[in-house]
């Protein structure tokens, strides 16, 4: 399953899509949830190390922001939803999610110059944001929702199709 994810969490960086519309949150929350703690870790990693080989790399503290916000979906998964999932603790940790990763990777816009270090460009950057925020939110609820469900119906049905063992 760890190299699924990581496939998949580089292909859709690969493959064309709107800005900030693309798995790896959800991966990572997901990677968080149900694989042990270093499994998990590797999963977001090297798949944004992949990618970033054929997309090339950009400014070391950009990429650095940006990694950081990924480890926040990932840690979140694993601290919310791998001892106990419900359809609140997945939508909460999705929103949770978002969130952070769109205030620690635009905090990096702002601390690697992209925009001044002032309250106005703060602001300027934060705002100029909200578009990709939309599209981030978006694509973690689908691709959560795809994932988290996806795994609790094939659960369900290799429960179905799995004969019983054991008969009291």
């Amino acid at each position: 399953m760890v190299v699924i994810l990581i496939l998949l969490a580089a292909a859709s960086r690969l493959l064309p899509h709107p800005p900030n519309f693309a798995p790896v949150a959800a991966i990572g929350l997901f990677a968080g949830a149900m694989l042990d703690r270093r499994a998990a870790w590797t999963v977001p990693f090297i798949a944004l190390l992949l990618s970033d080989l054929v997309l090339g790399f950009y400014k070391p503290m950009g990429m650095f922001w940006n990694y950081l916000a990924f480890a926040a979906c990932l840690a979140i998964g694993s601290g919310l939803l791998a001892k106990h999932r419900s359809l609140a603790r997945i939508s909460g940790a999705t929103l949770g999610s978002a969130l952070v990763f769109f205030a620690l990777s635009n905090f990096g816009m702002v601390a690697t110059g992209y925009y001044p270090f002032t309250w106005a460009g703060v602001v300027e950057c934060y705002a100029a944001a909200i578009p990709f925020f939309r599209n981030t939110l978006a694509s973690d609820v689908l691709f959560v929702a795809v994932l988290f469900g996806g795994h609790a119906l094939l659960t369900r049905l290799v429960a179905k199709l799995r004969p019983e063992t054991a008969r009291a």
